[in-house]
């Protein structure tokens, strides 16, 4: 997929999931619809937490990306094969560390500040990918918390599923309720 393909995934996704959380009512957005779970606010809060590290990464020079994290040593996976190794992991019991898990949302916090922040980084983000050269996306690595090592590419297909992954398990949830 070409970074143009991938930019138009990202804002189609992100466009659906915040007019989905965004038609939620305030007390259902706030609400753990099952024992254990995130909330629809936590799931957003999740996803805000999970882009700003790459939001810092996009933006380092391409040469420190290297230092840290080496080059690729194998060919780059398609958006299919990076989303069927996450969910693998899951399965496998894989879950979001610490860094990435959110704060219980208080019931007196408003949505749309939290909503408007979600947008905002992913536009964000968005605007750091149109920087790069196509070529790039496959030449540099990333660190993931379950996947390992991804090329920025594979990153790329990572944040498109996972934005749609949480949108849908929350959709998911409350229609069992």
């Amino acid at each position: 997929m070409k970074k143009e393909e991938i930019i138009q995934k990202l804002n189609q996704e992100v466009l659906m999931a915040s007019a989905y959380f965004n038609s939620l009512p305030a007390a259902v957005f706030v609400q753990r619809s099952i024992p254990g779970k995130w909330s629809p606010a936590e799931n957003v809060q999740h996803l805000v937490l999970s882009v700003r590290p790459l939001l810092l990464a996009f933006s380092l020079p391409k040469f420190m990306l290297r230092l840290m994290f080496g080059k690729p040593n194998r060919p780059g996976r398609t958006f299919e094969q990076v989303v069927e190794k996450y969910k693998a992991k899951l399965e496998a019991g894989g879950r979001a560390g610490k860094t990435f898990t959110p704060q219980e949302f208080k019931h007196d916090m408003p949505q749309k500040p939290l909503l408007e922040k979600f947008n905002k980084a992913y536009n964000d983000f968005a605007r750091k990918i149109l920087t790069l050269q196509e070529a790039q996306l496959d030449q540099y690595l990333l660190p993931h918390p379950l996947l390992g090592k991804l090329t920025l590419r594979e990153m790329l297909y990572f944040t498109v599923y996972h934005v749609s992954h949480h949108h849908q398990l929350v959709r998911d949830r409350l229609k069992r309720t």
